[in-house]
This record gives C-alpha cells, structure tokens and sequence, in this order.
C-alpha cells in the first residue's frame, strides 16, 4: 500500500547535534580546563558571552577550546623599534615616546581631533584620537613622562602620526606589550584586542596532555607537543611561529585529521560489524522492478548493484559510498537495492535532506512500486497526523517494506518490523550521529549513502574514511546533452528576446542570482531585482524564490513551477540540489563569474532531465579573473562531473569542493587542505595502525588517543569501541 504525499514539503530540520542513544565515555579530567564556559573567565559578561555563542555556533555555551580552535589568519609585528625616524608609513611601529603636550578638540568642534604632541631622541610624532572626551587620553598618555605606544604609522601635512594606537603601556609593564601579535577573523561587535585577550586567558590554562602521536613520528617532523603547537601558534616569538607550514601549525593539521580518520574508521568498522545471517536474494522482486523500468539500466548501474549484491550476500555489513553525476541514476539504482532487501524479507528506509526531495524520491518510486507489488510509505515531519499513524503502523507491522522520509524516520516513535538497509541521499548533509541512529533502528541495517557531488579520492579518504565506493558515470540513455554559453551580462537584452520567443513556445527556464537583495557592497543584480525586471516583461509567468522565505513559502512558488503554472523561476542556489521540473530547458545564471565549479555544475544539472535538449547560459560581468574565466571554461567544455570536480580541486583545494559552507559538511579549524593535505595519508595509515594495535584503547596509549578524540569533538565514536 502506497502512503500519502504530504503538503508543505520543503522545510529542512535542524539536526541534532548529538543522539541521545549513543552515551559518550568520561571526559578525561584534564581536559575540563578546556571545556569550561568563557562566561567564566573574568571580564566576559552576559553581552559579551551572548556574542562568542553566536561567534562560535554552538547550541550551549561557548567554551575555551573553542578560542584554541580559532586559528589566527595573519600575523601583527611590531618588532620594529628603531625610533621615530627609522619608520615608515603604513607598517606597524613601537616606540618608546615622551609625552609633549595635549592639544584636545575644541569644544565647540567635536569632529576635531584630539592630538597628544610627543617625541624620542629621532623625532617627533602625533598620536590622534577622534572623539576622544572625558580626559581618559591625558591620563592614559601623562604629559612629561615616557610610554611605549604601539600603532600603524601615517602622516598627515607632512608630520608623522598614529591614529588610535593599538597600545599604550607604561615602560614598567613593556613585557607585557605583545610584539609579535595574531591576527583573528572577528564579528561585529568584538574586537581584536578583546578575542586576543581571550585567547591568552584561555591558552594559560592548557595542561600538558598524554601524547599520541609516537615519538618518531615527532621527531621525524620536529613537532613540538599539543601545549606547545597551541602556544606558538596563539603567542607567537617569531612570526614564522605561526605559519601554516610551520611544525606547531602542521603538528595540530595532523592531529585533526588523525582524530577525523579514527571516528571514521570505528563508525565504519561498527557498521560492518559481523551480522550474522548473510541476507537470501532471489531475484524475484528486483526483476519484477527492472521490468517496470521504462528504461534500460546502464552498465554503470549494473556494476554498482553488483557490488552491492555481493555486500548483501557477506557476513559484513554493507557501508558505501554510491557517488553519481546529476542524472546517473542513484535512485533507481537505490531502489533496486532496497528491492533485493526486500526479497530477504526484510525493510529499508530512504533518507533525504529536505522534505521537498523527500516528496520527489516518493513520487518516482511510487509508480514502480506499485506495478512491483512493493509497499512503500512517506514519512515526513509535516504529515497529517492520520495518514502519519497509518504509515507507520504499516512499516511497525512489515506490510509496507519502503519507508521514504527525512531524518523524522529515525525519530523515537519510527518503529520498523526488520529494518535491514539505510540509504541515504545527499550524504553530506547528515552527520555521523544521524546515520548511526538511523541504522540503530535495525540491528544489522546495511548503510548505503549516496551523492551527486562528484568527490575525487582525496576528499573520500577525508570526509568517508575507507567505505567502500561504487560511482555512476554514465547518464541514462536518452537524456539530452545541455548546450552551455559563455555571454557578458552586457547580452541581457538579447538574451531577454530569445528568452521570450522560448517560454511563448511554452518552455520554462530557471534564472539565478548569486544574491537575495541588492547590496551596497557588491554590484550584483539580486535575486529581487531580476524578479521585478522580468515581471515588466512575463508577468505572473515569472516567480521568486529564495533561502529567506518560510519552507511553505518555498515549497508554494516550487509546486507552481513544477506544475507549469510558472514559466519562469527567479532564484538562489537554493535550488541548487533535488529539484526536478523535466519541462524546464534553460538554466541561465547570472554573474557566472561569483559561483565555484561545483554549484554551476549542480545548477545546469537541474536542467536536461527531460527528452528535450536543454541550454544553460552563463552571464559574467567583467573583467574576469584568471581563475573565474578557467571556471568558465571548465563548464563550457564538458559535462562530465569527475573531471569538474578535479579541475575544482586544482583551482581552489579541498576547503570549499563539497559546498561546504552552503551544506553543512563538517569542515576543519586547523587543517588547511591545500597546505596540509600530504599529512592526511599519514593520518589515514597512522588510524589504520592503531586501530590494528590496540583495537580497544587501552593502557596509556588508549588514554592519549580518548584524550584526543575529545579535543576534536569525535568522542561520539568512543562507545562504539567499548560496544564492540
């Protein structure tokens, strides 16, 4: 029996950031001075502490380890001290400076400024303060003695000045003046001189921690301990303390990765834990699916499916990694996966990212399912309560053997007759702890997850440690090649009539911009101003969507479109993954030049999935940058995914490949990928050899290694260890 579609399916959950199931191990007490609240250190109050909880993401407090984590993108020297005639302007200067005479603004004119007249034994400068009231400068800056002042050197009508100093100390306290100083990414709101300040407070109180990287591999690399990577990175002597090719900075690169590789290893080994009974497929249901095709598989699909006939038939339970071009056929060929599962009696549950592509998985399946004779249920959060309870009494019951929904599947009043395989889609929107709990529901659940971002090895080896990976090349047969050009925004007019002559033949196109709103800083077209030009000329043909408007908003404007009742769509990269409207033909993207390789990769994808050939014009606004017209040229030349994606990798590393910043996909605060990225193999070979060594993290070297999976936030994968 087929479930029900729910209405207003685009609203995507919050995930949690923990699951309650899995119970974390004691945090080793060293480490609690790391892990208290910065409301607690002196000077952080609760505006102050509102704000750093903001900075810092987190759902509870901010805490300690969290300013380590803050690396510092820039370094402040202000080692030169060679008087006031050995400076120059626009570099940094401390000097040791008698104080002259004060010269406030003038009451009646508070815009002036207030100048401090000062000089050393080579000159004489002016310090300069602008709205500087209530007489703070002339006790900070006592007229007839010496202080060591510390700012950016310029010069106004000749003279020699610094506005604002950075630093004023008297001679007695120099020792406490930093002269070679970090500089950090900030928020409004919270200065440099506060968040250094934290940082020192924080750093004060690292202890020095049990070791686990072995003392070869230490001085192989001369790396310094964790204590001393963290020192020398957040106080630095020398400024190529803290260079990102520098031991303390590579030392705590490695140390991501390695905690990084050791959750991904335990998860995996946990996943494919011995199940027992190798599952019993007959073929029977996967015929009758294949026969409901109205296409033929590809030999892509064939392969993959027989890799994961043989990891259905092992003793092991699956894990792997199912990658494909936009359009290669994950979901047919996940469905046939679910089908062979299906012949061993048991159940299996597709999880997507949002509610919309949840919806959009039910309706392709639907129709095969039902001439395949296969139960198949939607299960989402916005479900109306009847049809919810129906659904899931029948998937309680093992009528129905398909559950289709978004991480509400793996909520605690989902309950499955024989859960036996988890596939979900759009990987890199789900975390470790929400595949885990999804997989929990059944006891020996095999994990199939699946991506339409093409992923060179390097970032497999990163983001899914060593699951096994099956990819999809080639495009089903009968899909349309997209024809892609290359055209300055300065076509728009002609752009805008070939456009009409297309949606009056009755095709429908999708138009997006890079920004929501027009903004002051970046001449960009918005989304909202395309929308309101073309409205002039296709009226309520034309629709608006963005990232700001309610998921029943989105999920409105997207039903409209995918009905046709829409001609044209005007929108962000919010349509960048899932949508599929196969009467749309045109993709244009304006300002081109502003997107990475994989988003224009991901948006001329949502076109081409009909019959009809297909287009998608690139708008750029000049002058190109080298790297933007490679972009360019990269989309122009070919369709392939896998090569786009290592031309991606070329252009601009690993940081941003996946969308990071656009998906969620756990990213890293120390490890720079295209600095660090040769450690990663260390990484990978060193997890392996432990986990061969000392399988249970025991003795001193468990201890260590527990130590450093807290630090990196991967203590979720210790119970696993102690489980298995």
């Amino acid at each position: 029996m087929i479930g029900v579609v729910a209405g207003n399916v685009n609203h995507l959950y919050p995930l949690p950031r923990r699951v309650a199931r899995v119970r974390s191990m004691p945090r080793p007490a060293a480490l609690d001075p790391l892990f208290r609240s910065l409301r607690s250190i002196k000077g952080v109050g609760p505006q102050l502490g509102a704000l750093l909880n903001r900075f810092f993401g987190g759902e509870g407090d901010a805490i300690a380890l969290d300013l380590l984590m803050h690396m510092p993108v820039g370094i402040v020297d202000r080692r030169l001290m060679q008087g006031i005639a050995g400076t120059f302007v626009g570099h940094e200067a401390t000097l040791k400076l008698h104080i002259d005479r004060h010269e406030p603004a003038p009451r009646n004119m508070p815009s002036r400024p207030h100048r401090v007249f000062a000089h050393d034994e080579t000159g004489a400068i002016q310090l300069v303060y602008f709205r500087a009231t209530g007489g703070w400068v002339e006790k900070l800056l006592p007229v007839g003695e010496d202080r060591y002042v510390s700012g950016t050197i310029g010069i106004f009508n000749g003279i020699k000045q610094i506005t604002h100093p950075d630093y004023v100390v008297p001679v007695e306290e120099f020792a406490s003046l930093p002269l070679v100083e970090p500089v950090y990414p900030l928020t409004q709101g919270l200065s440099s001189k506060a968040l250094t300040k934290l940082v020192r407070a924080a750093l004060a109180t690292v202890p020095d921690l049990p070791e686990w990287i072995p003392s070869d591999r230490m001085a192989q690399f001369r790396w310094p301990t964790f204590r001393e990577a963290m020192t020398s990175v957040h106080a630095p002597a020398e400024p190529a303390d803290s260079e990102l090719w520098a031991p303390p900075r590579m030392r705590l690169a490695y140390d991501e990765y390695l905690a990084g590789q050791l959750a991904l290893m335990i998860v995996r080994a946990t996943l494919v834990a011995p199940r027992g009974i190798p599952r019993t497929l007959t073929g029977e249901i996967t015929g009758r699916v294949e026969a409901a095709l109205p296409f033929a598989l590809t030999d892509g699909q064939r392969m993959a499916l027989a890799d994961i006939r043989d990891d259905l038939a092992a003793p092991l339970r699956m894990s792997r990694l199912l990658q494909g071009d936009v359009g290669s056929g994950k979901t047919v060929t996940a469905l046939l996966a679910m089908a062979m599962v299906a012949e061993s009696g048991a159940q299996s549950a597709l999880m997507a990212p949002t509610e919309l592509l949840a919806a959009q998985h039910y309706r392709t399946l639907a129709p095969i399912c039902v001439t395949a004779g296969i139960g198949l249920e939607l299960v989402t959060g916005k479900m109306p309560a009847a049809d919810r309870r129906a659904a899931l009494e029948r998937l309680a019951s093992g009528e129905s053997q398909i559950a289709v929904g978004t991480h509400a599947l793996f909520q605690s009043g989902v309950e499955f007759h024989d859960l036996g395989l988890v596939v979900v889609d759009e990987q890199h929107r789900f975390g470790v702890e929400q595949r885990l709990a999804l997989t929990d529901k059944g006891s020996h659940a095999d994990l199939l997850v699946m991506t339409a971002t093409p992923i060179p090895r390097t970032l497999v080896l990163t983001h899914f440690g060593d699951m096994a990976v099956s990819t999809l090349r080639e495009k089903p047969r009968g899909r349309q090649p997209i024809d892609t050009a290359v055209l300055p925004v300065a076509d728009y007019d002609r752009v805008l009539a070939r456009l009409k002559s297309r949606i009056d033949e009755g095709a429908q196109a999708f138009w997006v911009t890079p920004l929501v709103e027009e903004s002051e800083a970046l001449d960009v077209t918005s989304a909202e101003d395309r929308f309101a030009e073309l409205k002039k000329t296709f009226g309520d043909r034309v629709a608006l969507v963005h990232g700001r408007m309610t998921p029943a908003q989105k999920d409105e404007v997207m039903g409209r479109f995918q009905a046709g009742e829409v001609s044209i769509l005007v929108a962000t990269t919010v349509i960048e993954v899932g949508v599929d409207v196969p009467n749309a033909t045109i993709m244009i993207i304006e300002h081109a030049e502003r997107f990475g390789l994989a988003q224009l990769h991901q948006l001329r994808g949502r076109v081409g999935r009909g019959s009809q050939r297909s287009a998608c014009l690139l708008l750029y606004k000049g002058p190109l940058s080298e790297t933007a017209q490679a972009r360019l040229e990269t989309i122009k030349s070919t369709e392939d995914g896998f090569e786009i994606a290592e031309r991606d990798l070329e252009l601009r590393g690993q940081g941003d490949l996946l969308g990071t910043r656009q998906s969620g996909m756990p990213g890293y605060h120390l490890a720079v990928p295209d600095v660090h990225g040769h450690l990663l193999e260390y990484a990978h070979d060193a997890a392996k050899a432990l986990l061969a060594r000392n399988p249970g993290f025991t003795g001193a070297e468990g201890e260590a290694v527990r130590t450093l999976l807290y630090l990196f936030r991967k203590d979720l994968a210790l119970p696993l260890i102690r489980a298995g």
